[in-house]
């Protein structure tokens, strides 16, 4: 049986006063039966990791990065390394979300020499893949979730069981629209499909979704066989509400 996981995605917000709110928000409402992270803004990932644990023992609330670099290290200004990622202690970082496919051009290559570069050092990779409004129209968000996870496939060869995967419908982040747990549940089933097709683990892979995921839709979304719970962008900066889509998790 596969432990829930729900991350959250703080994205480009917060501040030193807000996210220690937030935290302080969610370690009041914890503890929950699944597993919990977040991932804050670089700037701030020092302080969420005090936050979460103090300056001694292990955190309820794990915490990671929303990006990293494909390179080790040099002269590649303005971007971070897996290995300063790892030598801050952080578990995830998000490589190929839709934001940055599309706002930086990033393709399936990159994607996978950044969940390579991050599992090098000890980091989870949750690895985003989805389609726009315009490819699920015309019949193409098969194609296109499958050939975004073939090119992790090829580049981590037997590490891609090391994964955390996440399926977010670029057309339902944050418009407020939401796959049907139906439609979720159909790309959640390909993708692990795709998966058991290239490593024995498939059925250990946690599957998040993530788009528009709320207190009121999360539970009928984590109910389905091959969703594994979520990631979470805008309804994680509310503890409330993030709290809420944990226990829906457990």
């Amino acid at each position: 049986m596969r432990r829930k996981l729900v991350v959250g995605n703080w994205k480009m917000n917060g501040t030193r006063a807000s996210n220690a709110a937030l935290i302080a928000g969610l370690k009041d409402a914890g503890p929950w039966s699944c597993d919990v992270a977040v991932c804050a803004p670089f700037p701030y990932i020092v302080e969420t990791a005090l936050a979460l644990t103090g300056h001694h023992g292990a955190a309820e609330v794990a915490y990671g990065a929303q990006d990293c670099s494909a390179h080790a290290s040099g002269a590649y200004t303005g971007e971070v390394s897996a290995e300063m990622l790892a030598d801050l202690g952080c578990r995830y970082a998000i490589v190929g979300h839709s934001e940055r496919r599309t706002h930086h051009r990033e393709a399936d290559a990159l994607v996978a020499d950044k969940a390579r570069a991050a599992l090098a050092h000890g980091v989870t990779p949750i690895v985003c893949v989805g389609e726009t409004l315009a490819e699920r129209d015309a019949g193409q968000t098969e194609a296109v979730v499958k050939r975004q996870l073939a090119a992790v496939i090829h580049g981590l060869a037997h590490c891609v069981g090391e994964i955390v995967l996440a399926y977010e419908p670029v057309w339902a982040i944050g418009t407020g629209r939401t796959a049907t747990p139906e439609q979720a549940q159909a790309v959640h089933a390909l993708l692990r499909k795709q998966l058991a097709a290239a490593t024995h683990k498939a059925d250990a892979i946690r599957i998040l979704y993530g788009g528009s995921v709320k207190p009121d839709n999360a539970a009928e979304l984590f109910a389905q066989p091959d969703i594994d719970g979520g990631l979470i962008g805008g309804a994680a900066l509310k503890a409330a509400d993030f709290s809420a889509i944990c226990r829906a998790a457990g």
